[in-house]
């Protein structure tokens, strides 16, 4: 494993025999990731064998397969519980994100967007972005339930709950038809909608459980004291 392996990448996949072999290719290639949690979700096609083919050649990557076919977010939720690296996200096995932008990052849905803007007074451009990046730890304490698309605004509505913001840096994007394997429909948008408010209204206990306030203060104000303007060596503010 390179020193510089600090990423677990989980990947669900639902029948992506035609983008597989060359998504993890690219995603192999990059120095950051440690893993990547291959989830085959009940696939009718080639992508259990494609997966284990080329675990065979890279030891980071690990298969593993849920049947029958259970959706999106239950992959992602298994993946969770398998994390061995520092940090995690999540990579569809299409070929709509780039992994080359791994080292920046920590369309098209605007009416989801603006309702996880007003029901939790955050400030996201695209909620639905493909890729979200935290703490391994984060992740598991964000006790998700989600089990298809819906664990989109499943992630955004806890993580901002339990007081993080997030940050945005642009990334490339390659956007592919139905025809190409596109699964996401307009009645995944009205389901988020629903989703978010659910969730927005929902009690602690309800979402977490258990909640160690402590750490996740800690965590904030690491992440605060990291601000470009308050960088180390810069001399006291003039009073």
């Amino acid at each position: 494993m390179k020193s510089k392996s600090i990423l677990s990448v989980m990947m669900p996949a639902y029948n992506e025999e035609r983008t597989l072999d060359v998504i993890l290719d690219h995603v192999l290639d990059r120095p950051e990731v440690g893993e990547v949690i291959v989830i085959d979700d009940g696939s009718t096609d080639r992508t259990w064998e494609i997966a284990q083919r080329v675990a065979t050649h890279d030891s980071r990557v690990r298969p593993l397969r849920q049947q029958p076919n259970q959706g999106k977010g239950a992959a992602l939720r298994r993946a969770i519980s398998e994390l061995r690296m520092p940090f995690a996200l999540v990579q569809d096995a299409d070929l709509e994100y780039d992994p080359r932008d791994y080292p920046a990052f920590v369309v098209g849905n605007k009416l989801v967007t603006l309702a996880t803007n007003m029901l939790f007074d955050c400030y996201i451009s695209d909620m639905e972005t493909g890729y979200k990046v935290l703490r391994s730890d984060l992740w598991r304490a964000l006790n998700l339930r989600g089990t298809r698309f819906d664990i989109e605004p499943d992630i955004t509505a806890r993580t901002v709950r339990l007081g993080y913001r997030i940050h945005e840096v642009p990334i490339r994007y390659y956007a592919r038809s139905r025809d190409q394997g596109k699964k996401l429909t307009w009645m995944d948008g009205v389901r988020a909608v629903g989703t978010l408010g659910r969730l927005r209204l929902a009690s602690e206990h309800e979402l977490y459980g258990a909640v160690d306030h402590q750490y996740h203060r800690d965590r904030q104000e690491a992440l605060s004291s990291r601000h470009p303007l308050l960088s180390e060596g810069r001399s006291a503010p003039r009073i």
